[in-house]
């Protein structure tokens, strides 16, 4: 069945889509040879690389990876998965591209902006995402202690969500002193980009526009924005670098436990169930071993029910194996405030929060084009895409990079053997329907990618594009 010409997707006709998605052409055999052998390998698990290097960043959301591995969920699907950390986002980008890992727990703008040559250029797919949420926005004590008097309070606790309406009068102290004001984030296609310059327009601050060849972004900012590798944020904003940053746990809880700072807003709060990491691979290397491919999507798939299975009940031995060295390395108690069920913005200001990590709940490793359009409009809205594009661009970029056909491949396998349920398959074709939950009262359908840019009071319109002096156009 199709809707507005699209593929949709149900259980019933998951074998086809599989078969047409995974079908690969070259080694001399025919497309019709190349589906069988497909179909063989994808149904009899006989996978074609045992031996895989994943690549990870020392965060909490990548749970799934750690828990595959360490619950003997790779080992179930004949894999032998060594997981490897990395420096930071660009040594872990560079890495897939380069074959020395044969995939990622990689931001979900990463292989989007890969494939459309934003930074770098190489065919990346997301066949999985990892998680919902898991991020936060802290600022530092001295930022904080200036505006926490003037913070609405509800029952002798400040109201939440907070408005980044709050920073403007200290913003604009630093600008009449001939300060900037600077805040940091991980990569220049993050989620956390994304999220902290949403939550700064939302509040009427200008995070700054990118031009051409330009990673600063930081045309006409009210508030800059610079690059710090996640374990670093809490050392950075220490260190007076910068007055605050967007990033995952446990690094905003770390600044808590160190007295350093003050988480103030979740990211939950900013999109209310956002999308967040993905499995990233090489498009060829899905070609060359589908089998391994889907045995690696399963794996992943058991370690996400096990998260949020039983109401979270396996979330205090996960956060022990997160604590180990070779994972996130923070202690237990750091990793604990945020991923049990409870987040911690200040000392005596603990609140409850069941669904700040969600792993395989609420349809959570579905890899929704949507999802994928998303990121594609803050690209476009802050200038890293640097012209216009019709909405059939968004829609068949997001089909080339998001792999639904290769999730549902894993998970029907999962279904039939009883492993995980039926009902946690979503019967769509690939989108979601309209979504608020956002901050700024603002709702965004991925089937109106154009419609939706025009929504935003802070942002790029129609026409418009970012010269070293400014907006121009529109």
């Amino acid at each position: 069945m199709t809707i507005d010409g699209r593929i949709r997707f149900n259980r019933r006709g998951i074998l086809a889509v599989v078969l047409a998605g995974l079908a690969v052409t070259g080694c001399g055999k025919s497309a019709d040879e190349n589906r069988d052998m497909v179909v063989a390998a994808t149904v009899d698990g006989q996978v074609e690389k045992p031996n895989v290097k994943l690549g990870f960043i020392k965060l909490t959301d990548m749970a799934p990876l750690a828990i595959a591995k360490e619950k003997g969920f790779f080992a179930e699907e004949g894999l032998n998965v060594t997981l490897e950390p990395q420096a930071n986002w660009k040594v872990l980008l560079d890495g897939v591209i380069g074959g020395q890992l044969d995939g990622a727990h990689m931001l979900a703008g990463q292989p989007l902006a890969a494939t459309i040559g934003y930074g770098t250029k190489a065919d990346l797919i997301a066949p999985l995402s990892l998680d919902l949420n898991g991020n936060a926005i802290t600022l530092s004590n001295r930022v904080w202690n200036e505006i926490k008097p003037t913070l609405p309070k509800d029952g002798g606790k400040i109201t939440h969500p907070i408005s980044a309406a709050a920073l403007k009068p200290v913003v604009a102290k630093f600008q009449q002193q001939g300060k900037p004001f600077n805040m940091g984030m991980v990569f220049p296609v993050s989620t956390h980009n994304y999220e902290l310059r949403y939550w700064l327009a939302a509040g009427g601050l200008k995070p700054g526009f990118y031009t051409e060849g330009d990673v600063s972004g930081t045309v006409g900012a009210d508030v800059k924005l610079s690059v710090t590798p996640p374990p670093q944020m809490p050392a950075t904003l220490e260190a007076g670098t910068i007055e605050g940053y967007c990033v995952g746990e446990p690094w905003n809880q770390a600044a808590v436990f160190k007295k350093i700072g003050v988480p103030v807003i979740t990211d939950d709060e900013i999109w209310n169930d956002n999308p967040e990491k993905v499995l990233g691979l090489r498009k060829d290397f899905a070609e060359k071993y589908p089998a391994t491919t889907v045995a690696m999507i399963r794996a992943i798939i058991k370690a996400q029910q096990w998260l949020d299975a039983d109401g979270g009940a396996n979330r205090a031995e996960a956060v022990e194996i997160l604590s180990r060295p070779n994972y996130v390395g923070a202690d237990v108690e750091v990793i604990a405030a945020s991923m049990t069920g409870r987040f911690t913005f200040e000392p005596g200001d603990t609140r409850e929060a069941e669904g700040f990590n969600i792993f395989f709940d609420k349809f959570a490793g579905y890899p929704y084009y949507s999802d994928a359009i998303w990121y594609l409009t803050q690209m476009r809205r802050w200038g890293q895409i640097a012209d216009d594009k019709p909405d059939q661009w968004y829609f068949d970029t997001a089909k080339a990079v998001y792999r639904p056909d290769l999730y549902l491949a894993a998970a029907s396998k999962l279904v039939d053997a009883g492993v995980i349920p039926s009902a946690s398959v979503p019967e769509t074709d690939g989108y979601r329907g309209e979504q608020g939950g956002f901050i700024d009262g603002i709702t965004y359908d991925g089937k109106r990618p154009n419609e939706y840019l025009t929504k935003f009071k802070i942002g790029l319109k129609n026409g418009q594009r970012v010269t070293a002096s400014g907006v121009t156009g529109g």
